[in-house]
C-alpha cells in the first residue's frame, strides 16, 4: 500500500514539474508563441492564396478561411476524442490543440506539392514549346506571334504561362518585363536560361531560332540526367521510408497483440516522455536519410 501511494505521489510530482516547466516556457515566450500561431493560421491563408494564383485557381478568401477552420476543427475534435477515450481527456484536449494548430500546415504542404508538380509539368513541355517557338521564328513570325502559336498548340501549364505573357504585353507591359515575371512564377534554371537569352538577343540582335535549338539540347540532356538520378535515389528513398515506419509498425503489432505492454508508453509520464523522444529521434533519422539520399542538381 505504501509503495502504491509513493508511486502515485511520484507520478503526480513529475506531472507537476512538467506542467510548471511548460507554464514558465509559455509565459516567457508568450509573444513568440502568439506570433507563431498567427503565422500558422492567417499567414497560411495568405500563402495558399498566393500559391493558388500561380496555379491559375481563383478562390474566395472568406471561403478559404472557412475551409481551413473546418479542417482544423475536425482534426482537433477527432484527436481529442481519440486520446480522450483511449487515455484521458486532459491529454486528449492538449493533443487536440496541438493537432488543430499544426493542421493549418497540411493544406500548405498540399499546395506546395501542386505547385511543384506544375513546375515539373512545365519543364517537361519546355522542349516541345521551344521547338515550336523556334519554328515560328524561322517562318518569319515575331516573338509575340510565335508565343501565340505555342499557346494554341500546347496544353497547360505552358500554354497558360505563355498566354499570360501575351495578356500582360497587350495591356502595356514590356515583353522583357513579361518574361521576367515568368521566371518569378516558374523559377527553374531552364526558364532563367530561356528568358535571359531571349531578352539579351532582343537587345543586341541574333538568331533566336538557333539559340532556342541550343537550349532545347541542354534541356534534353538535363532531363536525361535527372531521370538517371531519380532512378538511383528511388531505392534509398524507399529504404528511408521503410526504416522510419518500422517503429510505428512494431508498436501497432504490440498494441494489437498485447495492449497492456504498450499502455504504459502513453499513460505513464515517463513512458510519454520516452515515446516523444523516440518519435523525435525517428523523425530526425528520417530527415538525415532524406538529406543523404536527395541529390541537388
Amino acid at each position: 500500500m505504501d509503495y502504491v501511494i509513493t508511486t502515485i505521489l511520484g507520478q503526480k510530482g513529475i506531472i507537476a514539474v512538467i506542467a510548471m516547466l511548460v507554464f514558465i516556457f509559455c509565459l516567457r515566450y508568450s509573444t513568440n508563441i502568439f506570433d507563431w500561431i498567427e503565422s500558422q493560421t492567417l499567414g497560411t491563408r495568405t500563402y495558399i492564396l498566393e500559391k493558388l494564383e500561380l496555379l491559375f485557381i481563383e478562390v474566395d478568401p472568406e471561403k478559404l478561411t472557412m475551409i481551413l477552420l473546418v479542417f482544423s476543427l475536425s482534426l482537433f475534435t477527432f484527436s481529442m476524442l481519440l486520446f480522450g477515450l483511449w487515455i484521458n481527456w486532459i491529454l486528449g484536449f492538449i493533443v487536440g490543440i496541438i493537432v488543430g494548430v499544426l493542421s493549418f500546415r497540411i493544406p500548405r504542404k498540399i499546395v506546395d506539392f501542386l505547385v511543384e508538380r506544375r513546375i515539373k509539368q512545365f519543364q517537361g513541355q519546355m522542349v516541345d514549346g521551344l521547338t515550336l517557338l523556334a519554328n515560328g521564328i524561322r517562318a518569319g513570325l515575331s516573338v509575340p506571334q510565335s508565343l501565340g502559336m505555342v499557346v494554341n498548340e500546347m496544353n497547360p501549364p505552358l500554354s497558360q504561362e505563355f498566354g499570360l505573357i501575351l495578356q500582360q504585353n497587350r495591356i502595356g507591359v514590356t515583353l522583357e518585363e513579361c518574361f521576367e515575371n515568368l521566371v518569378k512564377r516558374v523559377p527553374t534554371e531552364d526558364n532563367e536560361m530561356f528568358v535571359s537569352s531571349i531578352n539579351i538577343l532582343r537587345e543586341t540582335g541574333g538568331n533566336l531560332a538557333e539559340v532556342f535549338d541550343t537550349i532545347v539540347g541542354v534541356i534534353r540532356e538535363r532531363v536525361r540526367l535527372q531521370q538517371k538520378i531519380d532512378t538511383y535515389t528511388a531505392q534509398g528513398m524507399f529504404q528511408g521510408v521503410t526504416i522510419a515506419c518500422m517503429p510505428f509498425a512494431i508498436a501497432g503489432i504490440y498494441a494489437a497483440s498485447d495492449p497492456n505492454s504498450i499502455k504504459l508508453m502513453v499513460t505513464n509520464p515517463i513512458g510519454i516522455l520516452l515515446t516523444i523522444a523516440a518519435i523525435t529521434l525517428d523523425a530526425v533519422g528520417f530527415w538525415v536519410i532524406l538529406k543523404i539520399v536527395k541529390i541537388k542538381t
